[in-house]
């Protein structure tokens, strides 16, 4: 196994269950870094929601990198914009119609802010808010100015909506955009060439390497896509049953520092 590369999710992956970066997963990144491996984190989370475990890592500058908004972009750490696919105002007017009818939140979020279209907050979007460092902007979809940069829309709601949801989102809607569950509460909608699969392979090309030089952790739904292109795709104990079928090799849960045992396991 000739790994140059470990992509890893953050939430549910990199970090333990009270969403925590343990010191032993430090510790086996750090030394996978040492001996030349190079970690990309790669998340449904904007960069402003990365950067604490980048720093808590010593993981930046130009020659580092993140996969952020679920595979929509791809950036350097040093704020240079690798690849950017986003969402169409006409994707966004349709998708937040979609919500009105499925009895669901939804929210849009840019490079520096969420912009949600109820009143009533739901408290997942607030939490969302504090996880990834970004400011709620309530607007109106009239308010939205036509030039806004967006790089992902969600549907957010308690678990139950959203399962009820997921199963009657038009299959027209799921030709035209990337759509996958990341969280119990959340489903995301990207532009179709957006996943953290195919942010990977470009990036991983980039580089000059091949899926084979290349580890990917993950849990959840929207880790898929990189699991099944990795060369080496690696579940987590807590990990949804698809990503677990999907990958080489199960390790331990974030409870117990499975990123961390995965690394010893296979690369230490």
């Amino acid at each position: 196994m000739d790994i140059k590369i470990i992509a890893i999710d953050i939430d549910g992956t990199l970090l333990n269950e009270k969403n925590r970066l343990a010191q032993p997963t430090i510790d086996a990144i750090t030394a996978a870094r040492q001996k030349g491996i190079k970690v990309i984190l790669c998340t449904g989370r904007p960069l402003s929601g990365v950067k604490p475990y980048l720093d808590a890592l010593s993981i930046n500058g130009s020659n580092e990198y993140a996969i952020t908004f679920n595979g929509a972009m791809s950036q350097n750490l040093s704020g240079k914009v690798i690849t950017h696919q986003t969402l169409t105002r006409n994707d966004f007017l349709e998708t937040e119609m979609l919500a009105r009818k499925l009895g669901v939140h939804y929210q849009f979020e840019t490079m520096d802010a969420i912009y949600v279209f109820n009143r009533d907050l739901s408290p997942y979007s607030i939490g969302e808010s504090y996880l990834v460092r970004l400011p709620i902007k309530f607007r109106t979809p009239e308010e939205i100015q036509t030039d806004l940069v967006i790089s992902k829309a969600m549907f957010v709601d308690f678990p139950k909506l959203i399962t009820q949801a997921n199963n009657q989102i038009p299959q027209e809607l799921r030709d035209k955009l990337y759509i996958v569950q990341s969280e119990p509460f959340f489903i995301e909608l990207m532009n179709q060439n957006a996943s953290k699969g195919t942010a990977l392979q470009a990036l991983t090309t980039d580089l000059g390497f091949s899926s084979e030089n290349v580890m990917a952790i993950g849990d959840q739904g929207n880790d898929l896509t990189m699991i099944k292109y990795a060369g080496f795709g690696v579940a987590m104990g807590n990990a949804i049953d698809d990503v677990k079928q999907a990958a080489s090799f199960v390790t331990k849960p974030n409870s117990e520092d499975g990123v961390a045992y995965a690394i010893k396991k296979w690369l230490l």
